[in-house]
């Protein structure tokens, strides 16, 4: 992507279950390293009703992927069970270099009970929100 110089780059996983923990089934995690995405995506996520809950992307986060044998680690046995979900996003912001979001969705992906629009089965969590956050974003661009 950094390559194609993107405005801003917005992934969607089911990154870590230790976002479960955290939220349950009720949000998604957001993480990014910049605050107008953030926002953006935040405000979107309240007009379709896609919730989601941004956490820390602080510096000394960082340290949870640092490897004594590698450039970077994917799981951190030091610190095992400790921010797990900030973890997971700590290691994707050192593969970015432009403004970026994540959202980890693996409490909102399947079977969500509290939404009655929604289906038995995948949810498709994400797609509202990704089109009116795309729609805010090219009316700014003109």
């Amino acid at each position: 992507a950094q390559r194609l110089h993107p405005a801003a780059v917005v992934d969607i996983a089911t990154l870590t279950g230790a976002i479960v923990t955290a939220l349950g089934h009720h949000a998604a995690g957001l993480f990014s390293n910049n605050d107008g995405v953030a926002d953006a995506l935040q405000a979107a996520g309240d007009r379709t009703g896609e919730r989601m809950w941004r956490f820390p992307m602080w510096d000394v986060y960082g340290e949870l992927v640092k490897s004594e044998v590698a450039d970077v680690q994917n799981i951190s046995e030091a610190h095992r069970g400790q921010a797990g979900s900030i973890f997971g996003g700590k290691f994707l912001e050192r593969f970015v270099d432009y403004p970026w979001a994540h959202l980890d969705i693996a409490g909102m992906f399947w079977d969500i009970k509290d939404c009655s629009y929604l289906p038995k089965g995948a949810s498709g969590y994400g797609v509202r929100l990704l089109v009116e956050w795309l729609r805010k974003e090219a009316g700014r661009q003109r």
